[in-house]
């Protein structure tokens, strides 16, 4: 009689078709958000020097970009915007004609069904690079409320699908939702970058969204990189004022993290595949160090398989052909 146990696991790992039909996560073109980047001009779509293959749009070229993802099936998009000017307290991002509100209305005249997801902050508007009101060197958090109130307002006019705060001021979603209901969007929803960490992922982001501080650092807002029950404390915070989706980002490692509010809330998560997770893999693939494919492909299945509902990763385009 054999010494081995009954169940030899590797018996359904024989080939490729048992191994799909085993297979336990899933990668697919419903799961991806393709965040991009929009600034002033026209006719320039100039790559982004850390992140091959980003771009940052004019407004005429990003409405080409979104047709795009919608050919590719890909659900949505994530806009993020590089104002004409700078000040203190970020007007441009509470304008009526800023970027992101004009680059709103462009794709939903063109591309109605691509779901619009607008990142509600000030820091690439402001001179100072921060996430709010500064006074006295520091982010003030109710009086950045205020802002936060009126840029959401001005992307909900423009016509964004979801609102997605990333600032991580305290309060700042319930004031949205009240703000949003009051006005008659009660159907647009929030998706709360709820567990943001103060990361050294972000790096490519800054030079992309030209989003620098410029001076100090947003750990007295941002999470501390060592914390995991905080995030759960700020998730259940974001529930209870009115998120619909709740983000962790970065992702890759973070992925306890999402898979503890997947556990412990059963609410849909996002997790942002962030810029630094994307330009370490393309860096490595460039210099013929991994198969950008496999890795690229194992992260993402890696953080489904933690409990994303849904990944923001700027290999989304990729993802499709890959699959």
């Amino acid at each position: 009689m054999s010494t081995f146990p009954i169940y030899r696991p590797r018996r359904l790992r024989a080939n490729e078709n048992l191994r799909r039909l085993v297979r336990e996560t899933e990668l697919s073109v419903n799961d991806l958000i393709y965040p991009m980047f929009v600034v002033h001009g026209n006719d320039t779509a100039t790559e982004i020097s850390a992140m091959p293959g980003c771009y940052q749009y004019t407004v005429d070229r990003l409405v080409p970009a979104a047709k795009e993802l919608a050919t590719l099936g890909i659900p949505g998009t994530i806009l993020f915007g590089v104002p004409a000017s700078k000040d203190p307290l970020g007007t441009e991002a509470y304008a009526e004609d800023g970027i992101i509100q004009q680059a709103v209305r462009a794709i939903k005249d063109t591309v109605p069904d691509l779901l619009v997801i607008t990142d509600v902050c000030l820091c690439e508007y402001t001179d100072h690079g921060h996430c709010g009101v500064i006074e006295a060197n520091e982010v003030q958090n109710d009086p950045t409320l205020e802002l936060l109130v009126k840029e959401s307002l001005t992307h909900a006019r423009a016509g964004a699908d979801v609102i997605a705060p990333s600032d991580m001021m305290d309060g700042r979603i319930g004031a949205i939702r009240d703000a949003l209901d009051e006005n008659g969007y009660q159907n647009i929803p929030i998706m709360a970058y709820a567990a943001k960490y103060a990361s050294a992922f972000y790096g490519p982001f800054r030079e992309a969204a030209e989003s620098a501080p410029q001076f100090g650092d947003r750990r007295s807002y941002q999470m501390d990189p060592a914390n995991a029950e905080e995030a759960l404390r700020e998730v259940a915070l974001d529930i209870q004022e009115g998120a619909d989706i709740l983000m962790v980002k970065p992702a890759l490692p973070y992925l306890d993290v999402i898979h503890r509010v997947k556990t412990e809330f059963q609410v849909p998560v996002a997790a942002y595949n962030v810029s630094g997770e994307y330009a370490m893999i393309k860096a490595a693939a460039q210099n013929g160090w991994i198969d950008e494919k496999r890795v690229a492909l194992e992260a993402l299945t890696s953080i489904k398989r933690a409990g994303a509902d849904m990944i923001l990763t700027y290999f989304a385009k990729s993802v499709v052909e890959w699959i």
